[in-house]
């Protein structure tokens, strides 16, 4: 065929060799000239311009005119992320499937363009993220993956993909290239490799050097609550070379479970060892969840999540849109992270209370201990050390006394306050699934045991009404949602009554709770005389003591099904089955809190059912009272060094302290505790922003 000099076609070939596995999908551009040679390059496929373009295309053109992308000039190297890839749930394996499945190609292969889903090699692909997504908007329920793309490994094994790969482009919060593939470790390896970095050898490493009478030893450090901040400060310190004493008022695991066993058969609360206090934290005996609002992708949440792993977590929390535990595996994790800080050298003191802080010169040398079993705090013990981490936990408010003696500065936060709402877990799962229930099978089946979260802004200008604005007063919200879960008992003291919400791996109860919460604020103490940095310790108090009034003593929980709240009676009928093991009594919930507070709860949940029609069942039933949602009080430290800013040698860490809300949170506030202390005592040089990023302050309370 005869063409002229210039003429230019374009043209869509399949070109091919001897072998039918080099086959390559291109789009051409063909120049031909004199002498007649052949050019070939990759095109951008016609786009539509003006008033071609749909709506869609044209709000995201204005987007990228805000948020420009630079050119990538190498997209044969490196990774592909790929968002928001949806597949039905017809089409998947299931919740508990993590790899690449056909369903999963199928949408990749959208995104590429590519013409042939089941020609794209699954090993060039990586799950990075996988959720469940079954929202009413939906035409029908699906997985969401993000997937990442090894271009490299993609193109040895298809070579034909290339002419599509060449097309992409990143879009906000849909296609993003990674030019290098992210390392990170977990904190133990992490710790390894940056001792390696940092200028000059440290504690323990060949060729360290004493420069002065003063470090011949390394530096004894007291963490003070084995919950996340604890356990990951002491790890860090541990690793760097200190000399760490890991003191906790609570019990071992084995010993806690055993004294948590005692309280729910036969009412017997140890005030030392229970549902709060004990090796893990508060969050040993709950859900266990790990979902976070500090940046899920961030370095430093992989590295907690990946420590956890390496302590015997399951792989999938590093995949799963929203992580979790259980107490069935957290207790083996904990034992196992133990024996790791056991064998760095660190002394774990079970059993311990810290009664009282040691200071000369207005800086902290140690604490005077005692046996926590010893009430009248008889036998008390001084040990001296170099620095005290304070990682105690929401409940310690002996703590919080005792620092006030020292005039620590501490300052009340807000926190949320409410009642723990339980369904049976098959309405939760008819009114988020519809037909799709039949899938949950008590966590065993194709999708995940559904669960909620619901919130409202409450605009105490007008009377209590629920609105949707972010900019009113009050919030009112889910917290702490466990679905195949049970309602368990947190309080500390005899004369108080506080509840929270736990569940096991499987979630394969027949209940689903979770707290129905309101802010409360200086403003809510102080109109119960309520004064001081530990106001709002005393408002907890308070509710906490009416509601164990409420109940009838021994533990027992008064209770009122959601539409008597609502109407503000009392439900003189037999109340519906509860997972709470001690025991319910039915009361009047809506005269619990003051008027305001109860006000918002109830046009909130009103409004929550708008949401989910069959929210208000018959089987709906209201626990009171549910107080301990964050830490009621902030003590306050120097935003680098984590020293307290009115006592030396004192270093306010995790959720007891203000700085934390969740297990991954305090984790990570914990790490970066560990390594601010070891620089301020010499053991790590680096800087370790430059290895985890730049820590989020502040995490202690999260305003919805």
């Amino acid at each position: 065929m005869a063409m002229a000099a210039s003429k230019i076609m374009s043209l869509h070939l399949l070109s091919s060799s001897s072998n039918n596995s080099n086959l390559r999908f291109l789009d051409l551009k063909l120049s031909f000239s004199a002498p007649k040679t052949l050019r070939i390059q990759c095109v951008k496929r016609k786009v539509r311009t003006g008033k071609q373009r749909y709506p869609s295309e044209k709000k995201k053109l204005q987007r990228i005119k805000k948020n420009p992308s630079p050119e990538i000039e190498n997209k044969d190297e490196g990774f592909w992320r790929l968002s928001k890839l949806g597949v039905p749930v017809q089409k998947d394996p299931g919740k508990d499937f993590l790899g690449i499945s056909d369903g999963l190609l199928e949408a990749i292969a959208k995104v590429l363009e590519f013409p042939v889903a089941t020609m794209l090699p699954s090993e060039a692909f990586t799950v990075v993220r996988k959720s469940f997504d079954a929202r009413k908007l939906l035409k029908e329920p699906k997985f969401v993956y993000t997937v990442d793309m090894d271009v490299k490994k993609l193109l040895n094994l298809e070579p034909r993909t290339w002419d599509f790969i060449c097309q992409l482009e990143p879009k906000l919060g849909l296609i993003e290239h990674i030019p290098h593939e992210r390392d990170s470790g977990d904190l133990i390896s992490v710790i390894h490799d940056s001792k390696k970095i940092h200028e000059g050898p440290g504690f323990g490493e060949p060729g360290y050097q004493v420069h002065s009478e003063s470090t011949k030893t390394k530096p004894k450090i007291a963490v003070v609550g084995s919950g996340p901040s604890g356990l990951f400060a002491s790890l860090v310190l541990a690793e760097l070379g200190a000399d760490v004493t890991l003191i906790e008022r609570g019990q071992a695991v084995e010993q806690r479970g055993r004294d948590i066993g005692a309280l729910v058969v036969r009412r017997i609360l140890q005030s030392e060892s229970n549902f709060c206090f004990g090796e893990g934290g508060a969050g040993t005996w709950s859900d266990g969840k790990l979902v976070t609002r500090i940046g899920r992708n961030s370095d430093s949440v992989l590295a907690v999540m990946k420590t956890l792993v390496h302590f015997g977590a399951p792989a999938n929390i590093l995949v799963d849109g929203k992580p979790h535990l259980g107490t069935d595996r957290l207790i083996p994790l904990l034992r196992n992270f133990r024996q790791h800080l056991q064998d760095l050298g660190v002394t774990i003191k079970f059993g311990t209370r810290v009664d009282d802080l040691l200071v000369e010169n207005e800086q902290v040398v140690g604490v005077r201990v005692s046996d926590a079993r010893n009430e009248f705090h008889s036998d008390g013990q001084k040990l001296k050390y170099d620095a005290v981490v304070l990682a105690v936990g929401h409940s310690a408010r002996d703590i919080y006394k005792m620092l006030l003696s020292y005039n620590v500065h501490m300052i009340p936060k807000d926190f949320a306050v409410g009642l723990r709402v339980e369904h049976p877990q098959e309405i939760i799962n008819n009114i988020q699934y519809s037909a799709l229930a039949a899938e949950v099978r008590k966590g065993r089946g194709k999708v995940p045991v559904a669960d909620y979260k619901v919130v409202k802004y409450v605009d105490e200008v007008d009377k209590g009404t629920a609105t949707s604005s972010r900019e009113t007063s009050r919030s009112c919200y889910s917290f702490c949602m466990c679905p195949g879960g049970q309602v368990v008992l947190t309080s500390t003291n005899q004369s108080e009554l506080c509840i929270n919400g736990m569940s096991f791996s499987r979630r394969s109860s027949r209940w689903a709770n979770a707290a129905l919460v309101v802010t409360v604020t200086s403003k809510d103490f102080d109109s119960l005389q309520f004064h001081g940095p530990l106001a709002g310790v005393e408002f907890q108090r308070e509710f906490e003591r009416r509601a164990a009034i409420m109940g009838g003593g021994n533990f027992v929980v008064p209770a009122q099904t959601v539409a008597d709240f609502l109407n503000n009676k009392l439900s003189e009928t037999s109340l519906p089955t509860s997972s709470y093991r001690l025991g319910v009594k039915a009361a009047n919930l809506h005269e619990l809190f003051p008027a305001h507070v109860t006000e918002a709860l109830q046009h909130s949940i009103s409004m929550f059912d708008r949401e989910l029609p069959g929210f208000i069942s018959k089987d709906a039933l209201l626990h009171g009272v549910e107080t301990r949602t964050s830490s009621p009080v902030q003590i306050s430290r120097d935003g680098d060094t984590y020293e307290s800013v009115s006592l030396k040698g004192l270093y306010p860490i995790g959720e007891g302290a203000g700085y934390a809300g969740g297990i991954v949170s305090a984790a990570v506030d914990g790490l970066y505790a560990g390594f601010a202390v070891a620089k301020n005592l010499g053991l790590y040089e680096g800087g370790i922003e430059s290895v985890l990023g730049k820590a989020q302050k502040n995490t202690g309370f999260v305003k919805y």
